[in-house]
């Protein structure tokens, strides 16, 4: 394709007038991450919910963080089960103890060992009646 010079003229002072390219933008510097709330930190489950707690004053709390939760709570309940197991078990075995020592100590009712148990609570329903 072929020009006349007038359009060729015409061609290169459009051009002398398109704009220049524009500079290429300096790259930002990277964000620095905003803190993050201690709710989204937090690793104990029962001071997350506590902080749940303070941060909804309306009571609610996005699915996101109560699935967080969740998740945390299940995984600290198999390593405390087996201590609270124990613990438990300890004054559960101390009272059991006191009662046999107890019942060693009493005469043996020969007709009924829980007669006592009985009585008292017969007692309680007369008491209740009047």
């Amino acid at each position: 394709m072929a020009f006349d010079s007038r359009s060729l003229e015409r061609l290169q002072e459009l051009g002398r007038q398109l704009p220049q390219p524009l500079p290429t933008p300096k790259a930002k510097p990277a964000k620095q991450p905003a803190a993050l709330h201690r709710v989204e930190t937090e690793e104990n489950p029962e001071e997350l919910f506590r902080q749940l707690v303070k941060v909804s004053p309306d009571g609610k709390v996005p699915d996101h963080l109560l699935a967080r939760l969740r998740e945390m709570e299940a995984k600290a309940k198999p390593a405390a089960a087996p201590k609270a197991a124990a613990a438990a078990a300890e004054p559960a075995k101390a009272k059991l103890q006191q009662l046999q020592k107890k019942q060693q100590q009493q005469p043996a009712n020969k007709l009924n060992p829980d007669s006592e148990l009985y009585t008292a609570f017969q007692q309680l329903l007369l008491e209740e009646d009047d």
